[in-house]
Protein backbone atom coordinates (compact mmCIF):
# COMPACT_ATOMS: atom_id res chain seq x y z
CA UNK A 1 0.00 0.00 0.00
CA UNK A 2 1.39 3.32 -0.99
CA UNK A 3 1.65 6.26 1.33
CA UNK A 4 -0.88 7.78 -0.43
CA UNK A 5 -3.56 5.65 0.73
CA UNK A 6 -2.79 6.62 4.42
CA UNK A 7 -5.25 8.62 6.16
CA UNK A 8 -4.16 11.65 8.26
CA UNK A 9 -6.45 12.93 10.87
CA UNK A 10 -6.32 16.36 12.61
CA UNK A 11 -8.79 17.18 15.16
CA UNK A 12 -9.94 20.58 14.63
CA UNK A 13 -10.88 22.55 18.17
CA UNK A 14 -13.47 25.74 18.05
CA UNK A 15 -11.92 28.77 18.19
CA UNK A 16 -12.99 32.01 20.46
CA UNK A 17 -13.28 35.06 18.44
CA UNK A 18 -9.35 37.27 17.68
CA UNK A 19 -7.40 34.19 18.17
CA UNK A 20 -6.81 31.58 14.84
CA UNK A 21 -4.20 29.01 13.79
CA UNK A 22 -3.77 28.48 10.45
CA UNK A 23 -1.82 25.04 9.79
CA UNK A 24 -0.65 24.55 6.42
CA UNK A 25 0.27 21.24 5.87
CA UNK A 26 3.39 20.09 3.71
CA UNK A 27 1.82 17.04 2.72
CA UNK A 28 0.75 16.72 -1.02
CA UNK A 29 -2.52 15.05 0.17
CA UNK A 30 -3.03 18.17 2.14
CA UNK A 31 -4.61 21.45 0.60
CA UNK A 32 -6.83 22.96 3.21
CA UNK A 33 -6.35 25.62 6.04
CA UNK A 34 -8.03 24.84 9.63
CA UNK A 35 -8.77 27.05 12.39
CA UNK A 36 -7.82 26.35 16.06
CA UNK A 37 -8.14 28.32 19.38
CA UNK A 38 -4.56 27.92 20.24
CA UNK A 39 -1.72 26.24 19.68
CA UNK A 40 -2.63 22.48 19.12
CA UNK A 41 -0.94 18.88 19.78
CA UNK A 42 -1.38 17.39 16.05
CA UNK A 43 -2.41 14.04 16.56
CA UNK A 44 -2.31 11.38 13.29
CA UNK A 45 -3.53 8.24 12.92
CA UNK A 46 -2.06 6.49 9.86
CA UNK A 47 -3.70 3.40 8.38
CA UNK A 48 -2.32 0.16 6.95
CA UNK A 49 1.16 2.33 6.15
CA UNK A 50 3.62 0.37 7.99
CA UNK A 51 7.28 1.75 7.62
CA UNK A 52 5.84 4.04 4.86
CA UNK A 53 4.84 6.69 6.94
CA UNK A 54 6.19 10.05 6.27
CA UNK A 55 8.29 11.50 9.16
CA UNK A 56 5.99 13.82 11.54
CA UNK A 57 6.68 17.78 10.88
CA UNK A 58 8.19 19.81 13.04
CA UNK A 59 6.33 23.31 14.68
CA UNK A 60 7.06 26.45 14.39
CA UNK A 61 4.74 28.62 16.65
CA UNK A 62 4.02 32.34 15.45
CA UNK A 63 2.36 35.04 16.11
CA UNK A 64 1.02 37.57 13.28
CA UNK A 65 -1.60 40.26 13.00
CA UNK A 66 -5.00 39.50 11.57
CA UNK A 67 -3.87 41.87 8.45
CA UNK A 68 -1.73 39.35 7.17
CA UNK A 69 -4.44 36.52 7.76
CA UNK A 70 -7.19 38.78 6.63
CA UNK A 71 -5.49 39.63 3.10
CA UNK A 72 -5.01 36.11 1.91
CA UNK A 73 -0.72 36.42 1.94
CA UNK A 74 0.22 33.99 4.11
CA UNK A 75 -1.67 31.41 2.05
CA UNK A 76 1.05 31.98 -0.76
CA UNK A 77 3.52 32.31 1.66
CA UNK A 78 3.67 29.70 4.03
CA UNK A 79 3.43 26.44 2.11
CA UNK A 80 6.98 27.00 0.65
CA UNK A 81 9.05 27.23 3.49
CA UNK A 82 6.71 24.36 5.59
CA UNK A 83 7.58 22.03 1.95
CA UNK A 84 10.83 23.10 1.91
CA UNK A 85 11.80 22.34 6.02
CA UNK A 86 9.13 20.13 6.66
CA UNK A 87 7.68 22.32 9.56
CA UNK A 88 4.04 22.71 10.39
CA UNK A 89 3.67 26.48 10.93
CA UNK A 90 0.97 27.09 14.22
CA UNK A 91 -0.04 31.12 13.28
CA UNK A 92 -1.64 32.65 16.05
CA UNK A 93 -3.32 35.60 14.17
CA UNK A 94 -4.32 38.82 17.11
CA UNK A 95 -3.42 42.31 17.01
CA UNK A 96 0.17 43.02 17.38
CA UNK A 97 0.13 44.26 21.31
CA UNK A 98 -1.57 40.99 21.72
CA UNK A 99 1.04 39.12 19.75
CA UNK A 100 3.71 40.43 21.36
CA UNK A 101 2.42 39.43 24.25
CA UNK A 102 2.35 36.55 23.45
CA UNK A 103 6.44 36.68 22.26
CA UNK A 104 7.33 38.09 25.64
CA UNK A 105 5.48 34.96 27.47
CA UNK A 106 7.33 32.71 25.12
CA UNK A 107 3.94 31.11 24.02
CA UNK A 108 5.26 31.44 20.15
CA UNK A 109 8.95 31.15 18.63
CA UNK A 110 8.51 33.89 15.89
CA UNK A 111 6.66 37.45 15.38
CA UNK A 112 5.35 39.09 12.30
CA UNK A 113 3.99 42.15 13.00
CA UNK A 114 3.86 46.05 12.25
CA UNK A 115 4.32 48.14 14.89
CA UNK A 116 7.56 49.73 14.72
CA UNK A 117 7.79 51.51 18.23
CA UNK A 118 6.37 48.88 19.56
CA UNK A 119 8.81 46.51 18.02
CA UNK A 120 11.78 48.17 19.21
CA UNK A 121 10.70 48.36 22.75
CA UNK A 122 10.51 44.24 22.62
CA UNK A 123 13.63 43.97 21.38
CA UNK A 124 14.98 46.49 23.59
CA UNK A 125 13.65 44.67 27.02
CA UNK A 126 15.54 41.53 25.51
CA UNK A 127 12.45 39.86 24.31
CA UNK A 128 13.49 39.21 20.55
CA UNK A 129 17.23 38.57 20.01
CA UNK A 130 17.08 39.54 15.94
CA UNK A 131 14.33 41.53 13.86
CA UNK A 132 14.19 41.93 10.45
CA UNK A 133 12.56 44.27 8.10
CA UNK A 134 10.12 42.36 5.51
CA UNK A 135 7.83 44.53 3.51
CA UNK A 136 5.20 47.30 3.78
CA UNK A 137 1.99 48.27 3.01
CA UNK A 138 -0.26 51.19 4.03
CA UNK A 139 -3.16 52.43 5.76
CA UNK A 140 -6.34 53.36 4.05
CA UNK A 141 -8.99 55.95 6.18
CA UNK A 142 -12.20 54.31 4.17
CA UNK A 143 -15.63 55.39 4.36
CA UNK A 144 -19.19 55.76 3.16
CA UNK A 145 -19.81 56.64 -0.63
CA UNK A 146 -21.60 59.94 0.42
CA UNK A 147 -18.63 61.01 2.64
CA UNK A 148 -21.10 62.82 5.01
CA UNK A 149 -17.71 64.70 6.79
CA UNK A 150 -16.93 65.57 3.85
CA UNK A 151 -13.12 64.19 3.73
CA UNK A 152 -12.03 62.58 0.20
CA UNK A 153 -8.98 63.63 -0.72
CA UNK A 154 -7.59 65.17 1.96
CA UNK A 155 -4.76 64.59 3.89
CA UNK A 156 -5.81 62.06 6.73
CA UNK A 157 -4.74 64.66 9.65
CA UNK A 158 -7.10 67.28 8.15
CA UNK A 159 -9.90 64.23 7.46
CA UNK A 160 -9.56 63.16 10.88
CA UNK A 161 -10.04 66.72 12.25
CA UNK A 162 -13.76 66.99 10.27
CA UNK A 163 -14.51 63.59 11.16
CA UNK A 164 -14.45 64.74 14.89
CA UNK A 165 -15.66 67.95 14.31
CA UNK A 166 -18.49 66.42 12.70
CA UNK A 167 -18.97 63.22 15.01
CA UNK A 168 -19.56 61.38 12.29
CA UNK A 169 -19.66 57.50 13.04
CA UNK A 170 -16.26 55.84 13.46
CA UNK A 171 -14.95 52.32 14.29
CA UNK A 172 -11.91 51.58 15.81
CA UNK A 173 -10.46 48.20 16.56
CA UNK A 174 -9.66 49.09 19.87
CA UNK A 175 -7.54 45.93 20.19
CA UNK A 176 -3.90 47.17 20.71
CA UNK A 177 -2.79 46.20 17.53
CA UNK A 178 -0.44 47.64 15.03
CA UNK A 179 -3.87 49.24 13.05
CA UNK A 180 -5.15 50.32 16.81
CA UNK A 181 -1.83 51.84 17.41
CA UNK A 182 -1.59 53.61 14.10
CA UNK A 183 -4.90 54.98 14.77
CA UNK A 184 -4.14 56.58 18.14
CA UNK A 185 -0.50 58.22 16.63
CA UNK A 186 -2.88 59.95 13.87
CA UNK A 187 -5.66 61.34 16.53
CA UNK A 188 -2.78 62.40 19.21
CA UNK A 189 -0.82 64.64 16.61
CA UNK A 190 -4.05 66.60 16.00
CA UNK A 191 -4.94 66.80 19.89
CA UNK A 192 -7.69 65.00 19.31
CA UNK A 193 -9.89 62.44 21.99
CA UNK A 194 -11.94 60.30 19.91
CA UNK A 195 -14.94 59.91 22.87
CA UNK A 196 -18.27 61.03 21.09
CA UNK A 197 -21.05 59.07 20.93
CA UNK A 198 -20.67 57.66 17.03
CA UNK A 199 -16.66 56.79 18.13
CA UNK A 200 -16.98 53.09 19.26
CA UNK A 201 -14.16 50.04 19.24
CA UNK A 202 -14.95 46.96 17.93
CA UNK A 203 -12.50 44.83 19.35
CA UNK A 204 -12.00 42.75 16.70
CA UNK A 205 -9.70 41.93 13.84
CA UNK A 206 -9.36 43.88 10.79
CA UNK A 207 -12.01 42.02 8.83
CA UNK A 208 -14.42 41.98 11.24
CA UNK A 209 -13.95 45.90 12.07
CA UNK A 210 -14.40 46.51 8.80
CA UNK A 211 -17.45 44.73 8.19
CA UNK A 212 -18.93 46.56 10.91
CA UNK A 213 -18.01 50.04 9.41
CA UNK A 214 -19.62 48.51 6.25
CA UNK A 215 -23.06 47.79 8.63
CA UNK A 216 -22.84 51.56 10.29
CA UNK A 217 -21.84 53.68 7.43
CA UNK A 218 -19.19 54.91 9.22
CA UNK A 219 -15.49 55.98 8.98
CA UNK A 220 -12.44 53.35 9.54
CA UNK A 221 -8.75 52.88 9.45
CA UNK A 222 -7.64 49.84 7.20
CA UNK A 223 -4.32 48.26 6.43
CA UNK A 224 -4.76 48.50 2.43
CA UNK A 225 -4.32 44.63 2.56
CA UNK A 226 -7.51 43.57 3.81
CA UNK A 227 -9.52 46.38 2.17
CA UNK A 228 -8.54 45.00 -1.18
CA UNK A 229 -9.39 41.22 -0.13
CA UNK A 230 -12.62 42.76 1.43
CA UNK A 231 -13.57 45.53 -1.82
CA UNK A 232 -16.17 43.50 -3.12
CA UNK A 233 -18.41 42.62 -0.06
CA UNK A 234 -18.25 46.41 1.45
CA UNK A 235 -19.66 49.82 -0.13
CA UNK A 236 -17.09 51.59 2.05
CA UNK A 237 -13.93 53.56 0.25
CA UNK A 238 -10.48 54.74 0.54
CA UNK A 239 -10.95 58.57 0.81
CA UNK A 240 -8.28 59.97 2.54
CA UNK A 241 -4.80 60.92 0.42
CA UNK A 242 -2.21 58.94 0.56
CA UNK A 243 1.23 60.37 2.63
CA UNK A 244 4.11 58.79 4.74
CA UNK A 245 1.73 59.03 7.60
CA UNK A 246 -0.29 55.78 6.10
CA UNK A 247 2.95 53.96 5.54
CA UNK A 248 2.62 50.41 7.56
CA UNK A 249 6.07 48.14 7.46
CA UNK A 250 6.05 44.94 8.76
CA UNK A 251 8.97 43.22 10.61
CA UNK A 252 9.71 39.69 12.07
CA UNK A 253 10.98 38.82 15.01
CA UNK A 254 12.94 35.35 17.00
CA UNK A 255 11.59 35.53 19.99
CA UNK A 256 14.31 34.83 22.84
CA UNK A 257 15.13 31.20 23.55
CA UNK A 258 15.48 31.51 27.19
CA UNK A 259 11.34 32.17 26.85
CA UNK A 260 10.58 29.71 24.23
CA UNK A 261 13.06 26.78 23.20
CA UNK A 262 16.40 26.55 21.31
CA UNK A 263 14.43 24.01 18.46
CA UNK A 264 11.76 27.48 18.41
CA UNK A 265 14.50 29.69 17.95
CA UNK A 266 16.04 27.23 14.76
CA UNK A 267 13.28 27.05 12.99
CA UNK A 268 12.15 30.88 14.12
CA UNK A 269 15.67 31.85 12.22
CA UNK A 270 15.41 30.03 9.00
CA UNK A 271 11.52 31.42 8.96
CA UNK A 272 13.49 34.62 8.74
CA UNK A 273 16.04 33.80 6.25
CA UNK A 274 13.14 32.95 4.35
CA UNK A 275 10.78 36.22 4.83
CA UNK A 276 14.32 38.14 3.62
CA UNK A 277 15.38 35.58 0.72
CA UNK A 278 14.61 36.48 -2.96
CA UNK A 279 12.31 33.51 -3.08
CA UNK A 280 10.16 34.41 -0.43
CA UNK A 281 10.15 38.42 -1.35
CA UNK A 282 9.20 37.77 -5.24
CA UNK A 283 6.18 36.29 -3.59
CA UNK A 284 5.40 39.18 -1.76
CA UNK A 285 6.05 41.14 -4.71
CA UNK A 286 3.63 39.11 -7.20
CA UNK A 287 0.84 39.22 -4.80
CA UNK A 288 -2.47 40.71 -6.25
CA UNK A 289 -6.01 40.77 -5.57
CA UNK A 290 -7.88 42.39 -8.55
CA UNK A 291 -5.09 43.60 -10.54
CA UNK A 292 -3.71 44.99 -7.27
CA UNK A 293 -0.53 44.69 -5.57
CA UNK A 294 -0.88 44.52 -1.58
CA UNK A 295 2.35 45.00 -0.26
CA UNK A 296 5.48 46.16 -0.97
CA UNK A 297 8.95 43.55 -0.19
CA UNK A 298 11.90 45.90 1.46
CA UNK A 299 14.88 43.23 0.60
CA UNK A 300 13.86 42.47 -3.20
CA UNK A 301 16.87 43.74 -5.78
CA UNK A 302 15.95 44.96 -8.62
CA UNK A 303 18.17 44.42 -11.43
CA UNK A 304 19.10 47.51 -13.26
CA UNK A 305 17.20 47.45 -16.83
Amino acid sequence: MSWRSCILIEPVVPSPTETHSFVYSSYPSSGSIRTSASLFVLLSLVAGCGDQRATAPDRLRMATTTSTRDSGLLDRLLPPFQKQHNVRVEVIAVGTGKALKLGEMGDVDVLFVHARAAEDAFMNGGHGVRREDVMYNTFELLGPPDDPARVKDLAVTDALKRISASEAPFISRGDDSGTHKREMRLWEAIDVRPNWPAYQESGQGMGATLTIADEKSAYVLTDRGTYLNFRGRIDLESLAAQSEDLRNPYGVIVVNPNKSSAAGEELAGLFVDYLISPDAQQIIDEYRLAGEQLFVPLRLEVSPQ
